[in-house]
C-alpha cells in the first residue's frame, strides 16, 4: 500500500529508488522465488508422526486429489476467461488465466515463477506482476470468503467459534526424547538451517545439471525449484533414516517444532515480498479482467471444496472445508488460521490432511505444471486437456461413491 501511494504521488517505483539500491523490485522477486523453495524444504524435513491407518491414508489421498482437482478447476475457468478476453482486448495474453491456479492454489512464489516464464519466454508484458496480483487477490478471497462463511454458519448454529486460551508450550511439543540436545557445541536451530541450506544447494546443482542437459527447458526447470527442493530434502531425510537404522547416527537431527517455525517464516517473507513486488502501473489496462478472475476463483473454489468436504469428509466437514479453502486461495498458513477458529487444538485430522496431502498432490499435479507451458502456444487445446484431466481426477476422487452406486445397480 505504501509503495502504491508513493507511485501515485511521485510517479516512481518506491523499491527502485536509491534508498533500496536502485533495483529493489527485482530483489523482492528473487526473495519471493527463493523463500518458496526454502519453505517447502523445511516442511519436507519435518518428521512423520506415527503410522497411518487405512482410513487416514484414504483421507489424505483424497485431500491431495482435491487439491489437484481444484487447481484444474481454477485453470479451466481462468484460461476460459483469458481466451475470451484476448478476443475482446487487443494485445491481451490469451494464456494469462492459467496463472489463476498458481496464484490462488499455490501462492505468490509459483505465480511469480510462471509469470516470469510467460514474460521471458512468451512475451507476456507484466507477467510477473499479473501473477503476483492474482496471488494477492487469493489472500483477500481467503480472508473475506472464510470470515463470511464462519459468520453465516455460526448464525445458523452449525458451528461454534473456538476460543483457545494461550498456554505455555509443553516440552514434548518442542522436542522428543530421541533428538539431539537443544544446545550443544552447535545450536539445534543452526543444524536445521544447515540442513535446509544443503538441500537447497543440492537442488540448485540438480537444476543446473538438468538445465545444461535440456537448455530449451532451463527456465521451466528453474521454475520447479520448490519441487526439486522437496525431492532433495526427502532424499536427505531417507538417507538420515538409513544411517540411523545402521546405528551410524544415534539421534534424530531434524526437529518438527523448529522446522515448522522455519517454514512459516519463509512463507511469511514470501507473501510480503510477493505483494510488495507488484507493479500496478503495468496492469492498468487489465484490472477488469483480473477482478473477474479473482471473483470467479473465489466462487468456484468455495463451492467445489464445500461439496467435496460435505461428500467425502462427513465427520469433520467444516474443519476440512475451511482448511482446504484457505490453502487453495491463499497458502497453507491461511488454511491453518481459518481452521483454528473452530478447531483451536487441532482435534480433527484436518491439519494432518493438509500437511501430508503434498505427496499425492505433487504426483498428480506435476503434469499440470508441465501443461502450463503449453498454454501460451495452444491455449484452446490446453483448455480441452484441462477439462479432460479434471473429469478424470473427479472419477478418482469420488471413486467410492461412483463404483458403490454401480455395484448396487
Amino acid at each position: 500500500m505504501v509503495s502504491s501511494i508513493y507511485k501515485l504521488a511521485t510517479g516512481d517505483e518506491m523499491f527502485n529508488t536509491e534508498f533500496f539500491g536502485g533495483n529493489g523490485t527485482t530483489d523482492l522477486e528473487l526473495i519471493t522465488y527463493h523463500t518458496l523453495a526454502l519453505g517447502f524444504i523445511a516442511s519436507s524435513f519435518k518428521p512423520a508422526r506415527g503410522k497411518m491407518t487405512k482410513k487416514r491414508t484414504t483421507e489424505i489421498f483424497n485431500t491431495g486429489v482435491t487439491t489437484v482437482s481444484t487447481y484444474l478447476l481454477q485453470g479451466i475457468f481462468g484460461l476460459a476467461i483469458s481466451i475470451v478476453a484476448a478476443m475482446v482486448v487487443t494485445g491481451f495474453f490469451p494464456a494469462a488465466g492459467i496463472l489463476l491456479p498458481f496464484g490462488y492454489g499455490q501462492g505468490s512464489g509459483q505465480a511469480l515463477n510462471y509469470g516470469g516464464i510467460f514474460e521471458n519466454d512468451f512475451g507476456f508484458v507484466g507477467g510477473k506482476s499479473f501473477g503476483l496480483t492474482i496471488a494477492a487477490l487469493g489472500f483477500l478471497s481467503a480472508s473475506i470468503g472464510g470470515v463470511i462463511h464462519l459468520n453465516i454458519q455460526k448464525r445458523r448454529g452449525k458451528l461454534k467459534i473456538c476460543h483457545v486460551d494461550e498456554k505455555a508450550i509443553r516440552s514434548e511439543e518442542i522436542q522428543s526424547d530421541n533428538e539431539i540436545p537443544m544446545q550443544e557445541s552447535i545450536d539445534k536451530l543452526t543444524i536445521q538451517i544447515a540442513l535446509i541450506a544443503v538441500a537447497y544447494l543440492l537442488a540448485y546443482l540438480l537444476m543446473m545439471g538438468l538445465g545444461a542437459l535440456i537448455p530449451s527447458m532451463k527456465s521451466v526447470i528453474f521454475g520447479f525449484n520448490f519441487l526439486i527442493g522437496v525431492l532433495t530434502a526427502t532424499l536427505m531425510k531417507l538417507a538420515m533414516n538409513l544411517l540411523k537404522k545402521a546405528k551410524i547416527i544415534k539421534k534424530e537431527y531434524t526437529n518438527s517444532f523448529l522446522m515448522t517455525r522455519a517454514s512459516n517464516f519463509f512463507f511469511d517473507i514470501m507473501v510480503v515480498a510477493g505483494i510488495a513486488a507488484i507493479r500496478l502501473s503495468i496492469l492498468k489496462d487489465y484490472w477488469g479482467i483480473i477482478l473477474i478472475m479473482g471473483v470467479v476463483g473465489l466462487v468456484i473454489t468455495y463451492v467445489y471444496n464445500y461439496f467435496v468436504a460435505k461428500t467425502l469428509f462427513p465427520e469433520y466437514t467444516e474443519e476440512q472445508f475451511l482448511t482446504m479453502y484457505g490453502m487453495l486461495t491463499g497458502t497453507a498458513s491461511t488454511g491453518v488460521i481459518l481452521l483454528r477458529e473452530i478447531d483451536g487444538e487441532f482435534k480433527t485430522p484436518a491439519l494432518d490432511n493438509l500437511v501430508y496431502q503434498n505427496f499425492p498432490a505433487i504426483v498428480f499435479g506435476f503434469p499440470m505444471m508441465l501443461l502450463a507451458t503449453l498454454a501460451p502456444v495452444k491455449p484452446v487445446l490446453t483448455l480441452i486437456i484441462l477439462i479432460i484431466f479434471f473429469a478424470a481426477m473427479n472419477v478418482i476422487l469420488f471413486r467410492s461413491k461412483i463404483f458403490k452406486r454401480r455395484k448396487k445397480a
